[in-house]
């Protein structure tokens, strides 16, 4: 599910040409703080997946909410144990 979630999520990136040769920007929308650069579209393709697993990791460790991708949703729910 996890490797579900990443695939949909960069698929919703969108990218920029930066000016002066100075490469590619990348950022996914719904996702505060989630952006890279990067000398060529691949690097910063890279950046922005690794950049996005860290987010994910941060938030999940805290509780934070996550958004739903593509009906795929990984907040961290209480699961009661029957005694």
């Amino acid at each position: 599910m996890l490797t579900e979630y990443l695939s949909a999520a960069m698929a919703k990136a969108h990218y920029e040409l930066l000016g002066d040769g100075e490469g590619f920007s990348g950022e996914i929308p719904g996702f505060q703080g989630v952006f890279a650069q990067g000398d060529t579209l691949e690097v910063c393709r890279k950046e922005l997946a690794s950049t996005l697993e860290d987010w994910l990791l941060f938030r999940i460790s805290r509780h934070l909410a996550i958004p739903t991708v593509e009906g795929l949703d990984l907040t961290v729910r209480e699961v009661k144990v029957a005694a």
